[in-house]
């Protein structure tokens, strides 16, 4: 993929109206055979499903967007600590490119991450993904931590609804200028709004 690939690493800024609906339709695509409530916040043309990432790493190729990742900074509290990290989310690689993508999404945005100086990069994903994770963190550059529950807000508040929710999730953490060790204990871990 690397090879046919261009990358593009933009501020949310420096997206125009076409190229949101271009992302809302691959997200749209790539989302919905997991089901069709994961690609209905998309339906509507916007780009993001929760938290606004502010950069996108942004891959291309001759059929358009092939693979997509987003960031955000923020405080999130592990256990009892609060720490700044750059979460990594809205992850996704188009159907017919399968197997090649998240390596490559976190190698795009890594000179990003260390630019930003946050001491590491964190993300969730679900159980059914363990097998994919797993292959991704073989060789150090990520863990894969099990156990843990992530307490998020509702991305928009519902008078019949609890304003945030509490998944048991799979939890995937980078090492960017702190090493692993220095990772907070914890079996809790919030965020400080929604899953980007």
């Amino acid at each position: 993929m690397s090879s046919e690939v261009r990358w593009k690493i933009c501020w949310e800024n420096e997206l125009e109206a076409s190229d949101h609906a271009e992302l809302a339709d691959f997200f749209c695509k790539t989302y919905g055979p997991t089901g069709a409530f994961n690609a209905k916040p998309f339906e509507t043309g916007r780009s993001w499903g929760g938290a606004r990432p502010e950069r996108r790493a942004i891959a291309y190729d001759s059929h358009g967007v092939a693979s997509h990742m987003g960031l955000l900074r923020r405080f999130i509290k592990v256990g009892t600590t609060e720490l700044l990290v750059a979460e990594l989310g809205l992850y996704g690689v188009r159907p017919d490119l399968e197997g090649l993508g998240i390596a490559h999404s976190v190698r795009a945005m890594f000179p990003i991450l260390r630019e930003l100086s946050v001491p590491f990069a964190f993300g969730t994903v679900r159980h059914a993904m363990r097998n994919h994770m797993e292959r991704y963190c073989r060789d150090g550059t990520a863990n894969i931590m099990t156990g843990l529950r992530v307490r998020s807000t509702l991305p928009d508040a519902h008078s019949d609804l609890p304003a945030t929710r509490t998944e048991d999730v799979l939890v995937l953490v980078v090492p960017v200028d702190r090493p692993m060790t220095e990772w907070p204990a914890g079996s809790l871990i919030e965020r400080n709004g929604s899953e980007l």
